[in-house]
């Protein structure tokens, strides 16, 4: 049985995008005599609910019809990794991680991937009290979320915008960071572990990244003048950051991010205040439907 969880709000436009997309899916599926049953969030939490209680009565396959918070929420709310498997279908404003997965946002291209392929295991981060499949970060990246919250409407180019605004007010954090039986101590702009290859709408944090290799990358852009931030964010546009002198870029299984003061972690594009950031890298649990 295939159950999709939609956001019927993503993708913008007062749902009038991911509205076409459910008469898509649901013109293709009749037609192929397809079992199936559509499911709308209504609040905050509700999709990691729902997936609680479906994946607890095992053997049905969740769709994700959203996009990465709708994605955050359900990996969350999944309880039986044996019998229970995931798909996807991009349906919001950002799309990172479909994007680093190879899924378009063609609804009939995304179904014959879940109705004719077998679903391929990745990776996803655990921490203490929650999943995140994508980027887990703390530092500026937060800033950007929390301002970016504020707007009354949240676009790709709203997303750069208050990036530019935080770059050049944000003051670097001090981090104590554990990995590959080492500690470090570094000033950076951001510290982060990425399962996913961009976050934040295609800022393209770590495009080396692979979903299925057993690690994360642990990547921090060190403290620099602010006058070479614009060259910094233009390597990030282009996919070339991991090139520029100040970014760090190490791969591990187990990553430990610590600061001295109260904390937030974002997760997924999701904010979590002092959640500790002690990720263990999950593998070979989740099956999912994917290129």
């Amino acid at each position: 049985m295939l159950y999709f969880i939609v956001n019927p709000l993503s993708g913008g436009n007062q749902g009038i995008h991911t509205a076409e997309k459910i008469r898509a899916v649901e013109k293709f599926l009749q037609e192929k005599g397809v079992e199936f049953k559509i499911l709308c969030t209504e609040y905050k939490g509700h999709a990691k609910k729902m997936t609680e209680e479906l994946t607890l009565q095992g053997n049905n396959d969740i769709v994700v019809m959203g996009g990465d918070g709708t994605l955050h929420e359900v990996i969350n709310g999944f309880k039986n990794f044996e019998t229970c498997n995931l798909g996807l279908i991009p349906s919001g404003t950002g799309n990172d991680f479909a994007t680093c997965l190879g899924l378009t946002e063609n609804v009939e291209q995304c179904l014959d991937i879940i109705l004719n392929t077998k679903p391929k295991f990745t990776d996803f981060m655990q921490l203490p009290s929650v999943r995140c499949i994508n980027v887990a970060g703390m530092g500026i990246d937060v800033e950007v979320l929390k301002r970016y919250e504020a707007l009354k409407k949240k676009t790709k180019a709203g997303y750069a915008k208050c990036l530019i605004k935080t770059l050049f007010t944000y003051k670097c954090e001090e981090f104590s960071i554990k990995l590959n039986q080492a500690e470090n101590t570094l000033s950076s702009f951001i510290a982060c572990a990425a399962n996913g290859t961009m976050f934040g709408g295609g800022m393209r944090i770590c495009p080396t990244a692979c979903v299925s290799d057993g690690e994360a990358n642990f990547v921090a852009v060190k403290k620099m003048c602010k006058l070479r931030l614009p060259k910094a964010l233009s390597m990030l546009n282009k996919g070339t950051v991991l090139n520029h002198p100040n970014v760090i870029h190490e791969k591990a299984n187990k990553i430990i991010i610590e600061c001295n003061v109260p904390h937030t972690i974002n997760c997924d594009g999701e904010l979590y205040d002092n959640e500790p950031f002690e990720i263990e890298v999950i593998t070979n649990k989740l099956k999912m439907y994917r290129p």
